[in-house]
């Protein structure tokens, strides 16, 4: 049991990061620097909580924050964000999971964040083209604030309610599955004649 909590955390941060590279770990970092939250960061990470990690994780939230609302910027954020995303959910989940060295955590944080956050930027990706081809990219900054305060939220609850989290994770996917369902499914199919 209690590798339940630093789990779900873990898998909350992960999918967060599929949206917001430095967002969830920015937030994670600031609770642990402040003692916000139920948790306490590794003592082998506790690096990410110091003063120079914040300011550098709090300006790379920024300037991603920003390039990301740039047409054509944001794509390219999402090239790099295919590497980016998953390496920065697996630091994340490895700095909150206490249990074993730091090589167990690291792989902890490998098998449960990384393909959380690679599943939920690759349907960020898909979405973004969708939209680019659709609005020319006119409709990419309103979804990237969607999308920011989403990872926003989801890493606030995840840190204070990882089981909250989970529960939101599932909702979303499965109103995400709903909605892209109900458009691939043809008119004439859709409306019984």
């Amino acid at each position: 049991m209690p590798y339940l909590f630093p789990i779900l955390l873990g898998i909350s941060l992960g999918a967060s990061t599929g949206l917001h590279t430095t967002l969830p770990l920015l937030l994670v970092a600031a609770a642990a620097h402040f003692n916000i939250g139920n948790f306490a960061m590794r003592g082998d990470f506790a690096w990410l909580s110091s003063d120079t990690a914040l300011i550098i994780l709090l300006i790379a939230a920024i300037v991603e924050t920003i390039a990301d609302k740039v047409p054509a910027v944001d794509h390219v954020l999402d090239v790099i964000g295919t590497v980016a995303r998953p390496l920065a959910a697996t630091l994340s989940a490895a700095a909150v999971f206490n249990h074993g060295d730091r090589v167990t955590a690291a792989v902890v944080g490998l098998i449960i964040a990384a393909p959380a956050a690679f599943g939920v930027h690759a349907a960020k990706a898909g979405v973004r083209v969708g939209s680019s081809a659709m609005t020319f990219g006119c409709a990419n900054p309103f979804i990237s604030v969607i999308e920011d305060v989403i990872a926003a939220l989801l890493s606030i609850v995840a840190i204070f309610a990882p089981l909250i989290a989970l529960v939101l994770l599932i909702l979303l996917a499965w109103t995400a599955t709903a909605i892209l369902r109900r458009r691939s499914t043809p008119k004439h199919l859709s409306s019984g004649g």
